[in-house]
């Protein structure tokens, strides 16, 4: 942030979460103190080959690390957790602050990291702890979302508070705990000065499903099945993960567990007790065959179409333990994240190729519910919050601007309202709020374990590679005397097979060949960097001519004469 003038303003911007559902994280700034919410990686496009995560770029984190005082967690899914391991490797946090199952959460996924985990500080916060910095209070209040203890963070700052919603639907008869409304009509009688609220269903009109219906809704359903029953569902959603559990108490099934972060997220909810489960409810994975078919359930990680998640293996007849039968019923207890429609349709298909009956939520099967408020839900709580100033968060822009829009239907000026991008600031002051200048923005490619190694021209290469294929030629010269040395060696790869294209290959040799004689002849000095780059663009051209195709060109070039 433009350091001018910060003794006397709020700056207020995301490093990730606009304009897109994942990678959260947005920062607050006042008086050399930066207070980060959340941070989170984003699931890869179709068109990001090879990357496992993107996460924001810390940039701006590490070029002020001096001034970072916390890591204030809403809630323990990977959008909002997934990039803290990789923040720690970048910046010192001197403190992440976190609640109840999200605390577990992340110290689950540190275990990857010793190093990380014996250096981090992580404190536990409940919803009545207020904590005091230099002229900035943070307090909290417990919301509703699909994983326990999710909570809003209210930052108190000398122009009022701002409010962060975190994920959350209005939901009055959860599953687990109740909002807590009561401080949000507080908030709104006493003035919230902005709010900075999750628009990710702001499209979708009323209100969302009830988590306890969903629960009613699946217990009924497996009441009907006769066959065994294989449940897929997010590892995270630990309140769907115990309405199944009770689903099958109740109609006389065993549960096995398959998928690692589905047994890890099991071990965690029962040690704090979110999940409960009668003795021999839960039974171990060789057991399953000591039970008929309708006494056995299947609670398994893969409902968004992962290659090596449990219930992909199963579909593809990879798994070890377990073999589709004809009676099998799957049941996808979820909703697709966006770009991970074609691997879940894949993964579905391979299911009915095999036999198995596959049920998703319809209006017939309500088998899943957002943990994210509709446009009702929304215009509920800026009802009851009453922002002077609201700014949309969590979602791409056609999401923000209409929940800006419904924030204007409940009050809020138009000129109040804000959307921004990745990297922008808007400041707050006693004059007012404004948007003013930005902040170093951008994404972050995870692959493997390179951490920012792979930028966007990678992916465009990987890109153009797997859509286009490659042609490469290498060429041995001796550029002294003005010679080749050796016919040029050519490789195809995706292109055309060489083998019965033995004509084209031979024409774009000898073009080649005559270019790079034409070139060492005009030239007395050779630059082979030019050269490269020059055959590349008419090779290029003449292939496209020839083809109407535009591979990925890569000449090399061996000078004996160097």
């Amino acid at each position: 942030m433009n350091n001018r003038n910060t003794h006397s303003e709020v700056g207020i911007f995301a490093l990730g979460g606009l304009g897109e559902v994942g990678k959260n994280m947005y920062c607050i700034e006042y008086k050399n103190q930066i207070f980060i919410i959340d941070c989170g990686i984003l699931f890869p496009e179709e068109h990001m080959l090879g990357v496992d995560y993107v996460i924001p770029d810390f940039t701006y984190l590490e070029q002020n690390s001096k001034k970072i005082v916390g890591l204030f967690i809403t809630h323990g899914h990977e959008d909002h957790i997934g990039g803290i391991p990789y923040l720690l490797k970048k910046v010192k946090i001197p403190m992440i602050y976190a609640a109840g199952f999200t605390v577990d959460m992340i110290e689950a996924k540190l275990e990857e990291y010793p190093k990380l985990l014996s250096s981090v500080k992580i404190t536990e916060f409940k919803s009545n702890y207020t904590y005091h910095f230099n002229e900035i209070d943070i307090s909290f209040i417990r919301m509703n979302h699909s994983i326990p203890d999710s909570f809003a963070i209210c930052i108190k700052t000398p122009y009022g508070v701002i409010m962060h919603t975190g994920d959350f639907k209005i939901d009055f008869t959860p599953v687990g705990p109740q909002a807590e409304y009561e401080k949000l009509a507080r908030l709104g009688s006493s003035g919230l000065l902005l709010l900075l609220s999750d628009s990710t269903n702001a499209l979708r009109e009323g209100f969302t499903d009830s988590e306890k219906k969903i629960g009613e809704s699946i217990k009924d359903l497996f009441s009907k099945i006769k066959g065994r029953i294989i449940c897929a569902t997010f590892a995270s959603n630990i309140f769907r993960i115990q309405q199944i559990i009770e689903a099958c108490q109740i109609n006389n099934r065993h549960i096995a567990i398959f998928g690692r972060s589905m047994e890890k997220t099991i071990e965690l909810g029962q040690e704090i007790g979110y999940i409960k489960a009668k003795k021999g409810t839960i039974i171990n994975q060789n057991e399953i065959d000591n039970f008929p078919a309708s006494e056995v359930c299947l609670l398994c990680t893969g409902s968004q179409g992962e290659p090596l998640a449990a219930l992909s293996r199963i579909a593809n007849g990879s798994h070890k333990l377990i073999k589709l039968m004809p009676s099998d019923t799957i049941i996808f207890s979820s909703s697709p994240i966006p770009g991970n429609l074609e691997g879940i349709n894949k993964t579905i298909n391979q299911l009915y190729k095999n036999g198995a009956e596959v049920i998703t939520h319809s209006v017939i099967n309500d088998t899943h519910t957002t943990g994210h408020a509709s446009s009702g839900e929304l215009k509920m709580l800026f009802s009851l919050v009453r922002p002077k100033y609201f700014m949309p968060i969590h979602g791409e822009y056609r999401m923000q601007k209409v929940a800006a829009s419904l924030a204007v239907e409940t009050g809020v000026k138009p000129e109040n309202t804000f959307i921004l991008e990745n990297g922008e600031v808007l400041k707050i002051n006693d004059k007012g709020a404004k948007i003013s200048g930005r902040v170093t923005s951008g994404v972050t490619y995870i692959d493997g374990s390179s951490i920012g190694d792979i930028s966007g021209a990678v992916i465009k290469e990987r890109k153009t590679l797997s859509d286009k294929g490659m042609f490469s030629i290498i060429m041995t010269i001796d550029s002294k005397n003005k010679v080749l040395v050796a016919e040029p060696q050519v490789v195809s790869r995706g292109f055309i097979h060489m083998k019965g294209s033995e004509e084209l290959t031979h024409d774009f040799v000898n073009f080649s060949k005559n270019y790079v004689l034409d070139e060492m002849k005009k030239n007395k000095v050779l630059n082979l960097i030019n050269l490269r780059n020059n055959l590349s663009t008419e090779l290029g051209r003449y292939i496209a001519l020839k083809t109407e195709r535009d591979p990925m060109i890569i000449p090399i070039f061996m000078d004996l004469a160097r």
